[in-house]
């Protein structure tokens, strides 16, 4: 079995850290900054000097932008550090793989706090609200990526009424760029995610077959509903760049559907996620993997009879700096298995 490390190295990774080191040219920021940020307004004097990347994707964007001397700590990884981004990762402090504490962040005497869900910073976070980093003089930076409405779902995830797309990573990135006055930076991964995107789209042919793709992030055991990729969601966008689409048409971002709704639904495609975390077995695609061979209904979905499981990295399917390269992943896949053109 292909590693993901491998796949994501073939990927190009370090292509685009190259970038971060040998930055296009793009203006300085003036400070006082002011943005708008998940309906708050955020304003920075300077450049942070202690920041912490809270939430994988923030983290490793921060890390994208060659900022690790900038920051005081990371938390919340539900896989590992982008096998590119060790080495600068390494510099950094490393509170917790799960959900930190608000007083061991505070401990870490943070200027500022890049948050990659609202999970982790938001009204209904157990760590603490953005108010509560706005009293002790923390600026706070929500992904625009997950700042979704939780009024017609129950969980804290909120649902997406149209499909995600990149621009919303861009935005992000360009804004963290202005944020620590390294727009040049910035811009430059900005350009190669473009670049890679419009590749990825250009290389599925137009006449291929319109694809149903499930995908299954995990489960805490084999008989209780599966967390999968919502209708619009990174994994919605994945499907559309190659071609398919997403055969779950809940709006949720993170929907739980119990075995049953899933053969239902009847995929031509089940995407496994890879994550490093091992809070449950079936975060493990090898266990997921089997259990779909094996059992006695769900062995019967045709995707599963003819072998069409593709694993990709868990946390492309949160809407990140790593969802291109996911699509990277299972495109190279389906190529392999003869399913994609």
């Amino acid at each position: 079995m292909t590693s993901l490390k491998s796949l994501l190295a073939a990927c190009g990774l370090s292509a685009m850290i190259g970038l971060a080191a040998n930055p296009s040219l793009a203006g300085s920021t003036t400070y006082p900054l002011t943005l708008e940020n998940c309906g708050a307004q955020v304003t920075f004097q300077k450049a942070p000097e202690r920041a912490i990347g809270l939430g994988q994707n923030s983290a490793e964007i921060l890390l994208l932008l060659g900022l690790q001397d900038k920051m005081a700590g990371t938390a919340f990884w539900p896989s590992k550090v982008l096998p590119q981004l060790a080495e600068a990762n390494a510099k950094v402090k490393l509170l917790t793989v799960e959900m930190p504490t608000f007083e061991s962040m505070l401990a870490e005497n943070p200027d500022f706090v890049a948050v990659a869900l609202p999970s982790l910073v938001g009204p209904n976070s157990k760590i603490a609200k953005r108010e509560d980093f706005d009293k002790v003089g923390v600026a706070t930076y929500l992904s625009p990526s997950t700042c979704l409405s939780t009024k017609d779902v129950k969980d804290q995830y909120g649902s997406r009424a149209e499909l995600w797309n990149m621009d919303l990573l861009y935005r992000e990135i360009d804004e963290l760029s202005q944020i620590f006055d390294v727009a040049d930076r910035g811009q430059a991964l900005i350009a190669d995610f473009k670049a890679r995107e419009a590749k990825l789209r250009g290389s599925v042919a137009k006449d291929g077959k319109n694809l149903s793709y499930v995908f299954w992030f995990s489960s805490p055991s084999p008989s209780a509903d599966a967390y999968l990729g919502g209708k619009n969601s990174a994994s919605g966008f994945i499907a559309d760049l190659l071609g398919g689409h997403n055969a779950i048409s809940a709006e949720a971002e993170w929907p739980t559907l119990g075995w049953e709704g899933i053969i239902a639904s009847n995929p031509d495609v089940i995407v496994v996620a890879s994550l490093d975390r091992n809070r449950w077995e079936l975060d493990k695609p090898e266990a997921k993997i089997n259990f779909l061979n094996t059992d006695p209904a769900v062995s019967q979905i045709p995707a599963v009879k003819n072998k069409a499981i593709v694993i990709m990295d868990g946390q492309a399917m949160n809407p990140t700096v790593r969802t291109v390269y996911g699509a990277e992943q299972v495109a190279g896949q389906l190529k392999a298995l003869g399913l994609l053109k």
